[in-house]
């Protein structure tokens, strides 16, 4: 598949004009042809406006043409996925078997979310049928489901340049819901974006669709975004970066004369909780495995564990030693991009700064952009002293701190802000002390791991990725799981309706064979 640096507006490739940007590629430094088109307000009204008029006709697909478009994505990410891992790596630096393995991610994701789609539990469908007898007053019948919020604009991220991109987890979730979507690529990997984009606007077409199902912009600066959250047709938008940009977003979102709903996915340490018996039986094996996994991407994902706290004691030495020979062996890597490896060096600087001892670093950059892997150690009494030792840097460095005992455990634990995960390792004599942590962690968090890490996530039914303020802007939701296809649904009841005008979830017939909610009594098809 051709890159030509297009913009991807409907079924129109929008070439460059005036203003263009090339990929950089940052293991050598270089810049990749082609350039690439940049858009700003006029792109953003159009790709919007096109998403408008799809909406109609795209919410009310049936869930046999819906879950076939969105099967058919999934063939075609399968289809290209060595020519897209290949880009993705001159793109980020990183291996391309790890993209291959993205791409089936992305793949099954959306083979998944076509299968919520032929289910239809997401729909929610509910009767309470009339009483037209009751007194003192007699009710009507009462129908409700769940329809879709309208065009979604989704951001992609730097680190994830497919799973969490163009076609990821929440282009998928949005389109099973019924929503159009408007995706603004990021400008880290455009070349990669745009593959994904090229992919899916195909489909539309094969699929008969209306053009505005799906569009691709990109431009510098934040004119672009922010005229697509500022457009009054946009009703959501995703975001997963930084605490700082997602705010920003969010921010401008609610000063809108309709405020409307931004779920981002912005920051998180995913602590580790290494209870004393475990320490002691496995913290040799616990520090060791909490080091591999904190290295994943050169540090840079979000559910890397990030800091491993422990009661000074036996096993504290064996864990130390073990996390600080995985990371002396680790080489230095390239980051995603310039900018992400100096915001990295600020932050290591930084936790020297704020008092964190280093007790382990692996090998010297060789050049310029590669992240140095280090291990940094404090006590709970400096951690709890000292917010910023409980913030993320992103990349790949590991805090080991030692607690004075379980009580300064639990203080810790109620320091931290919300989190995307929070893990615990115990033995069977540690079960006490983990019964008073989880309600802790419940309120922080919305996942527990218990005697694993926080990465890789399983997507299934169960999954949550997400978790209270400044994990996401709203924590009754996930970004990960066929859960995330709530984020772009709301309720409608249908009072007093004729069945020939009810949607076809609600009919009396039940002509999509669904499982109901009828007078309270949940229903088989």
């Amino acid at each position: 598949m051709k890159v030509t640096g297009d913009m991807l507006i409907g079924a129109a490739n929008v070439p460059a004009g005036a203003e263009t940007m090339k990929a950089l590629n940052p293991t050598t430094g270089q810049l990749i042809e082609p350039p690439f088109a940049l858009g700003g307000a006029p792109e953003a009204d159009r790709a919007v406006r096109l998403a408008d008029e799809a909406f109609d006709s795209y919410s009310h697909t049936g869930p046999a043409e819906r879950a076939a478009f969105l099967d058919l994505i999934a063939d075609k990410l399968a289809a290209v996925r060595g020519e897209l891992a290949e880009r993705a790596w001159l793109e980020t630096g990183l291996p391309v078997a790890q993209f291959e393995a993205e791409v089936d991610r992305s793949a099954d994701v959306f083979r998944k979310f076509a299968t919520v789609v032929r289910q239809g539990r997401f729909l929610q469908a509910v009767i309470d049928r009339a009483q037209p007898d009751r007194q003192p007053a007699p009710r009507m019948d009462h129908r409700l489901q769940k329809v879709a919020l309208g065009p979604v604009v989704i951001f992609g991220a730097s680190n994830f340049p497919i799973s969490y991109s163009v076609a990821g987890g929440d282009t998928a979730s949005a389109l099973a819901a019924g929503c159009p979507v408007i995706s603004k690529a990021h400008n880290a990997h455009p070349g990669t974006s745009e593959i994904q984009g090229r992919v899916i606007q195909q489909a539309i077409a094969e699929a008969g669709l209306h053009e505005g199902v799906f569009s691709l912009v990109r431009g510098p600066g934040n004119e672009i975004g922010e005229a697509l959250v500022d457009h009054p047709l946009v009703r959501a938008v995703t975001f997963t970066g930084s605490e700082g940009g997602g705010m920003a977003l969010y921010r401008r979102a609610q000063q809108r004369p309709d405020p409307i709903p931004v779920f981002t996915e912005m920051t998180s340490v995913n602590p580790n909780f290494v209870l004393p018996a475990a320490l002691a039986a496995r913290g040799a094996e616990i520090g060791s495995g909490l080091a591999q996994r904190a290295m994943y991407n050169v540090g840079q994902a979000c559910l890397k564990p990030a800091v491993l706290l422990a009661v000074d004691g036996p096993g504290f030495r064996e864990t130390r030693e073990a996390a600080a020979a995985e990371v002396q062996e680790a080489a230095a890597r390239t980051m995603l991009t310039p900018g992400i490896h100096d915001a990295y060096v600020r932050g290591v600087q930084r936790r020297e700064k704020d008092g964190a001892v280093l007790v382990g670093a692996g090998a010297a950059p060789a050049r310029a952009g590669e992240g140095q892997s280090l291990l940094y150690e404090v006590t709970g009494a400096e951690l709890l002293a000292e917010p910023a030792l409980r913030e993320e840097i992103f990349g790949p460095t590991v805090l080991l701190v030692r607690l004075a005992d379980t009580d300064q455990l639990f203080e810790a634990a109620r320091a931290f802000r919300g989190q995307l995960s929070a893990a615990m390792h115990a033995e069977a004599a540690d079960h006490g002390i983990a019964g008073r942590l989880l309600p802790i962690l419940e309120r922080r968090t919305g996942r527990v791991v218990f005697n694993a890490f926080s990465i890789s996530q399983e997507i299934t039914y169960a999954t949550t990725h997400g978790g209270p303020f400044p994990a996401t802007s709203d924590s009754r939701f996930t970004s990960v799981g066929m859960g995330a296809i709530e984020r772009f649904l709301r309720p409608v009841t249908y009072q007093n309706f004729p069945d020939e005008l009810l949607p076809p979830p609600l009919r009396g017939a039940n002509p999509l064979h669904l499982w109901r909610l009828v007078d309270g009594e949940l229903t088989r098809p």
